[in-house]
């Protein structure tokens, strides 16, 4: 199929404040975006009449998308959403059987498609190496309606046959792009994406007067249709759950700091445990205003049940502390999940010196 020169220019990217680090989507999210669409050609070769009819292709000129999505992040770079979807595009220009015909208006009409589809998405996990900007692939499949608005062609002498009328289809789609988050707002990223979306075709009814040595006839066609877009978008996406990043307190030269263990997948206190949050405890004494216990993970298991583990494990500390006297209100307890790993590690591993409690006296 013939396809427009140029696509897009593309679009220029919205000045943005401090870029912050990607955390992966865990939880409910809302995202939408906006852009240009290009609709290829399409070509209406049916019937007039119940009879073959002369082939009318049309081009299309650029138009707009809108796209608005409600999703789930499985917090492993996984997720899933349901999308609605409009675009529009008017016609440019209208050719009869395959050339253009001496008499023949402009192109006119509107080609309008929408609908809803269900998304897979996966994002990539760069660790913060472009400042947080996160790629990400996905497909889709769901139904899309197809209407064409007085879409054909007609004659400066007054002859006309043009399409009008919705049908439903099957459709799909493919997505890349990309998200980078902003520090200001925890959970909100921009988005820019590429997608293709195609329909299994659409049966398109029309109508007609064609005047001939007998007059003026009326007639009724019909036509099977391509609906084949590519769209860039850009947008926003906020994750209703996302936690403000925290960095962890680079340690000073007066603070002490003690390391409690823990077994795999557990914030249980072990014996050994007990005796350094004891340590700890008799080691607070004049100059000691602030203890922090934070608490960290391994990189097994998915990233959101591992935040919440560390903050089990942090209170499981405090706790402990509290019981051998330490004042509550001197206490700050924070999880980290798998960030700040004492061992570096892929994702996946269990590391026992990952699984722990840090005590800083300061």
């Amino acid at each position: 199929m013939k396809f427009k020169t140029t696509l897009f220019a593309a679009a220029a990217v919205v000045a943005m404040p401090v870029l912050a680090h990607a955390q992966p989507v865990s939880g409910l999210y809302i995202a939408g975006g906006i852009g240009g669409n290009l609709l290829q050609d399409t070509t209406l070769n049916g019937s007039v009449n119940n009879a073959a009819g002369t082939k009318i292709e049309n081009e299309f000129q650029l138009g707009y998308v809108g796209v608005l999505s409600l999703g789930w992040g499985f917090g492993n770079g996984l997720r899933a959403e349901i999308e609605g979807n409009y675009r529009s595009n008017e016609v440019s220009d209208t050719r009869v059987g395959g050339a253009s015909v001496q008499g023949i208006a402009s192109g006119k009409g509107t080609a309008v498609s929408y609908g809803v589809m269900a998304n897979a998405l996966y994002d990539f996990n760069l660790g913060g190496a472009l400042g947080g900007l996160t790629p990400y692939i996905g497909a889709g499949a769901g139904y899309i309606w197809l209407d064409y608005q007085d879409v054909g062609a007609r004659r400066s002498t007054g002859e006309r046959a043009v399409y009008n009328g919705d049908t439903g289809a099957f459709g799909y789609q493919a997505i890349l792009g990309f998200s980078v988050p902003i520090s200001g707002v925890p959970g909100l990223a921009v988005t820019a994406e590429y997608r293709f979306m195609g329909t299994l075709g659409h049966d398109i009814n029309g109508t007609g007067n064609i005047t001939s040595g007998s007059g003026v006839s009326q007639t009724r066609l019909n036509s099977d249709v391509d609906n084949f877009n590519h769209s860039l978008l850009v947008g926003l996406r906020y994750a209703f759950n996302a936690a403000p990043a925290v960095a962890a307190a680079a340690p000073v030269a007066s603070a002490r700091t003690f390391l409690v263990f823990f077994d795999w997948s557990k914030a249980d206190l072990t014996d050994r445990a007990r005796q350094i949050i004891g340590e700890a405890a008799s080691a607070r004494g004049a100059g000691v205003t602030r203890i922090e216990v934070n608490g960290f993970t391994d990189r097994s298991g998915p990233a959101e049940y591992n935040m919440q583990l560390s903050i089990r494990r942090a209170n499981a500390v405090a706790a402990e502390l509290v019981r051998r006297g330490v004042p509550r209100n001197e206490i700050v307890t924070r999880g980290f999940g798998e960030e700040n790993n004492l061992v570096p590690t892929a994702d996946g591993v269990r590391e026992p010196q990952n699984r722990r409690v840090e005590i800083i006296l300061r």
